[in-house]
């Protein structure tokens, strides 16, 4: 291992400015040679390839498979097909829409409550005043219980902007709810895009147009990409298991048990107690990789998706490893 001690002369722990070379990585670089590791598995090369992709509408056909009986629209990103769901419902400013998440941290992203926000209250308990259920398939781990909604007898709103590759152990996604959101940037090479299915009887009007440029390139980048997606579910899994594997010897464990047909969006892992969780995402964006606390808890998530190699999951451990052994 060598030591460069940088124009700060920073020490390395807790994401400091230190250069080392550790074991075939660099570790505090300059922020100018950072990697760039993306939760989703776009990359910069994909602006070019997918200018040079064949236009192709075979995603169409696909897309009236998976959700038979319903109908889908494109939308500019996961949030708005949230809140065309959500203006669809014509809910009135005293209603409430209770949060459930397949977790039951107490934690809810503000995307989801601010928009929620705009047309009504929200709660993460049943109440009197609820007139729709908000339920989030978290990080690839949908809800296990996702049909006993069901109950309680009003619309239900799925958010499954982390996973289209995944479904419940009843392969109920997308099946119980009357609208289904996803995030076409977290499994596909793109900067944006989303998808709203939902039952027929309302009229979903979506800022992507039909028949639009936009739509146009969105169904060629998903033909294209739908066949590698059975091959994409494996290797999602087989990287949990190997950052698993991994970290489990910086004292992390998976945060979820990895159901059968649970696909990660992220590693989602508990953290060892009294861990700076703050820090500890600034020493992860600080070489390169995005990250987050999964807030509410002593948890923490990065990337997991098809397109990392070996040599990047041992970045990540030796990042990570880093601040850890030194936190």
């Amino acid at each position: 291992m060598g030591v460069l001690p940088d124009a700060s002369g920073a020490s390395a722990a807790g994401g400091s400015n230190t250069l080392e070379f550790v074991d075939g990585f660099v570790l505090g670089p300059d922020a100018y040679y950072s990697p760039s590791y993306r939760i989703s598995p776009f990359r910069t090369a994909d602006i070019a390839d997918n200018l040079r992709l064949a236009p192709a509408l075979t995603a169409s056909a696909t897309l009236d498979a998976r959700f038979a009986g319903r109908k889908w629209t494109f939308t500019e990103c996961g949030k708005e097909g949230i809140a065309l769901a959500l203006a669809s419902l014509q809910l009135r400013p005293d209603d409430c829409v209770t949060i459930f998440t397949t977790s039951g941290n107490r934690y809810i992203s503000g995307c989801v409550t601010r928009e929620i926000e705009k047309v009504c209250k929200w709660s993460r308990e049943i109440e009197d005043s609820t007139a729709a259920i908000f339920v989030n398939h978290e990080f690839g781990y949908p809800h296990r219980d996702l049909a006993g909604l069901r109950a309680y007898g009003v619309p239900i709103i799925e958010d499954a902007c982390h996973s289209w590759l995944a479904d419940t152990p009843a392969r109920d996604m997308g099946l119980i709810g009357d609208f289904i959101a996803f995030s076409l940037p977290k499994v596909f090479p793109l900067q944006m895009g989303g998808l709203l299915a939902h039952r027929g009887h309302f009229d979903i009007q979506s800022r992507v147009e039909k028949e639009s440029s936009l739509e146009r390139y969105l169904l060629t980048v998903m033909s294209h990409t739908i066949p590698l997606l059975d091959a994409a579910r494996l290797t999602r899994r087989r990287h949990h298991q190997k950052l698993s594997e991994r970290f489990a010897r910086l004292g992390c464990t998976p945060r979820f048990e990895l159901l059968e047909n649970d696909v990660p969006g992220v590693f989602l892992f508990n953290t060892p107690a009294g861990t700076d969780l703050a820090l500890m995402k600034e020493h992860g964006w600080r070489h390169g990789i995005e990250c987050s606390v999964f807030y509410g808890e002593d948890a923490f998530f990065i990337p997991v998706h098809e397109r990392l190699r070996e040599a990047d999951l041992d970045y990540f451990t030796a990042v990570f490893s880093r601040f850890l052994k030194d936190r």
